[in-house]
């Protein structure tokens, strides 16, 4: 396997086969050891994190599959913390598409004088710039389109995947009395067509969970919903 790049949370190498293999780590992004899915750098590492985000990843991969929902998912390895994944063309230099249900997190910041925190936001869902530097901005769907980033019409399927994916794992959390309260997406092109497919993860590190009121770590939202805990 040869390793073409060293994320924050995974490692990528590429298999004889033209397919990936991701290893996913314990490290989690933060700040100063306190875990925020929406930072830029690796806030602390915590053990058994990579195997739960796996575990997540792989049981909500294969509910979108069921579902006629497109991702890059092939298999998962959970003892190894590998995935091993189709090839994929990112949008640019990469996209983040976030589905907000409740104004927390950046949202909360930009906009909390105009709203209170924690207040219902019916699915909003919001693309920002993959960009650490410049603590990915959010950008519009004109700017995506006056820049070559994306096509109107991308646009219009990148953000109807985000808002049907967004609901099924909503949905799923709250059979288990969980309620989400954002999540992020990545996309990506794959197949000789191009078509437009769910990449990366789905897992407590992307997205807040709250049950009666108290916010879910990763691991303990592993427990709940893969062990009915």
């Amino acid at each position: 396997m040869k390793l073409v790049y060293e994320g924050k949370t995974k490692n990528v190498y590429e298999l004889e086969d033209g397919n990936f293999l991701l290893q996913f780590k314990d490290d989690v992004t933060g700040e100063d050891g306190v875990f925020d899915p929406g930072a830029n750098t690796v806030g602390l590492t915590i053990e058994g994190a990579g195997q739960t985000g796996l575990r997540l990843t792989k049981y909500f991969f294969e509910l979108l599959q069921e579902k006629g929902i497109p991702t890059h998912y092939v298999s998962a390895n959970v003892q190894e913390n590998t995935m091993i994944v189709k090839p994929a063309k990112q949008f640019g230099k990469g996209l983040e598409v976030i589905c907000r249900y409740r104004a927390v997190g950046s949202f909360y910041r930009r906009y909390g004088a105009y709203a209170e925190e924690g207040q219902p936001l019916d699915g909003f869902v919001e693309v920002t710039l993959k960009d650490d530097e410049r603590q990915d901005p959010p950008i519009s769907e004109d700017a995506l389109v006056m820049l070559g980033i994306l096509t109107n019409e991308e646009y219009k399927q990148l953000t109807g995947l985000a808002e049907k994916i967004g609901r099924i794992v909503k949905d799923a959390l709250s059979e288990k009395g969980i309620e989400l309260y954002d999540i992020k997406f990545e996309f990506g092109k794959v197949g000789e067509n191009g078509d437009i497919t769910l990449i990366d993860e789905i897992s407590g590190g992307n997205m807040r969970a709250y049950k009666n009121g108290r916010y879910i770590e990763p691991l303990e939202l592993g427990r709940l919903l893969l062990n009915g805990e």
